[in-house]
């Protein structure tokens, strides 16, 4: 028993003395929610409309337009307000525009639904005494979170807006998107912590674990980069880049540090390296506690190496919308997992009391 801890018979301080199972089921939903409001803005990017709407009315925005007047004025503004009209879509009809204007305003519609049923449900556990003190934190910095990422959505946009860029900028997208990780991870963990018990695993485990999140966070933030700088149709030969190693153009900006946030070569090289790093680690310790009984490194390995086919078919093909929607909706569901392991791999005071105890008798 000295390589194990024992799985934790204690209610999680956090848990209030009634409606968990709701509570579990709604934090559950906030986070399936924000995972398909991932899905729609990937589609939105790709699809490049998320530059169709060039005004952020938190309240107003929610009604779309209802004349052909509201229409004409919509399309007025993307065509004087954005360089993505002169460069990337001159020929455009009104038709067209509507197109990409229902995606952007399907997206920013379902962060406004999410907002709906985080903050009513909120309210009622509240008001209800279904929040204990330790949680009651927890959820408030979740709705600032949210409020944050509403915010983060506007300046990400207002990158393209009376700009010379023709899409967002990257490292913007970059932060957006991880804003919407940070949330689902947040509640999956919380979901973890009101009714979920930790299993027997390693202490050695938690290192491994620690470092399988934090690699698969800096991917998808990684893969965030490459999506916003269209660099995943760049290169589109594999295992080389260009027929090299090392591609000719990754420090042609200067000054140096541009590269890393604005060179679409750059951002697919450092993508690729940290990809094979992540699968590296997840294949060392599927092997290493291969004789534990615990499926999460396995199941994680597994996931990797299926997510690592995934990016290289997609890149191959050029980054079409539906395998690039499946490699970063793949891409969520792993950090959800290594989010797992690192949970299970925790020990909270109660199970290090436990296991000294254990130990001791």
């Amino acid at each position: 028993m000295s390589e194990a801890v024992a799985i934790s018979a204690v209610a999680s301080p956090m848990a209030p003395s009634k409606g968990v199972g709701l509570l579990r089921a709604w934090l559950l939903l906030i986070a399936v929610m924000v995972y398909l409001m991932i899905l729609v803005g990937g589609a939105t990017r790709l699809t490049d409309s998320g530059l169709s709407i060039t005004e952020w009315q938190p309240l107003l925005g929610a009604i779309p337009p209802m004349s052909d007047a509201d229409w004409q004025t919509a399309f007025i503004k993307y065509q004087t307000m954005t360089a993505q009209f002169h460069v990337n879509n001159p020929d455009m009809s009104l038709d067209g525009f509507k197109g990409i204007y229902w995606w952007e305003w399907g997206h920013r519609q379902l962060g406004r639904v999410i907002g709906l049923a985080f903050a009513a449900p909120f309210l009622f556990f509240w008001l209800t005494g279904r929040v204990s003190r330790r949680l009651l934190p927890h959820l408030i910095v979740l709705f600032m979170l949210g409020g944050l990422q509403g915010l983060i959505g506007w300046w990400m946009v207002a990158s393209g807006v009376n700009s010379e860029l023709t899409s967002v900028a990257p490292y913007r997208l970059m932060t957006h998107f991880c804003l919407a990780l940070l949330i689902i991870s947040y509640c999956f963990w919380l979901w973890l912590e009101l009714g979920t018990k930790r299993q027997d695993v390693p202490v050695q485990a938690k290192g491994w674990a620690t470092s399988i999140l934090a690699v698969t966070a800096l991917q998808m933030a990684l893969g965030a980069l490459v999506a916003g700088l269209d660099a995943g149709r760049g290169f589109t030969d594999w295992p080389l880049m260009a027929g090299e190693v090392v591609p000719e153009t990754m420090w042609a900006l200067d000054p140096v540090w541009r590269n890393l946030f604005e060179n679409p070569a750059t951002a697919q090289f450092v993508h690729r390296l940290t990809a094979y790093a992540l699968l590296a680690i997840a294949i060392w310790c599927a092997w290493r506690f291969r004789t534990q009984n615990w499926s999460l490194f396995p199941l994680f390995g597994g996931l990797a190496a299926m997510q690592a086919v995934l990016g290289v078919v997609t890149l191959v093909n050029a980054a079409p919308v539906d395998l690039s929607l499946a490699h970063q909706g793949l891409g969520v569901i792993l950090l959800v997992a290594a989010t797992r392991v690192r949970w299970t791999a925790s020990v909270p005071q109660a199970d290090a009391a436990a296991k000294s105890s254990f130990a001791r008798g």
